[in-house]
């Protein structure tokens, strides 16, 4: 089961991601991380560490502050799932 916070942070990634326009390969190279660890971040399959955050950041250019508030949104904005 995908937790709802992977799934917020992998959508805000993707979108940093685009936005910088790198791929998941240069991405991981930047960041020193596998494209396949970029896609199932951005797939929301795994969780990271705040070193994989920090990491993500620093060719993404923003704090890791500025990431946390964005998924924060991102967070807001899904909506809750039906029971």
């Amino acid at each position: 089961m995908i937790k709802k916070h992977n799934k917020a942070f992998g959508i805000v990634l993707r979108k940093l991601r685009e936005k910088s326009r790198f791929s998941q390969e240069t991405l991981g190279f930047e960041a020193d991380l596998t494209r396949a660890y970029i896609s199932l971040l951005e797939r929301g399959k795994r969780s990271p560490t705040l070193d994989t955050i920090i990491a993500l950041c620093v060719p993404l250019s923003i704090s890791p502050a500025e990431m946390m508030m964005l998924v924060e949104q991102e967070l807001g904005a899904m909506p809750d799932p039906a029971y």
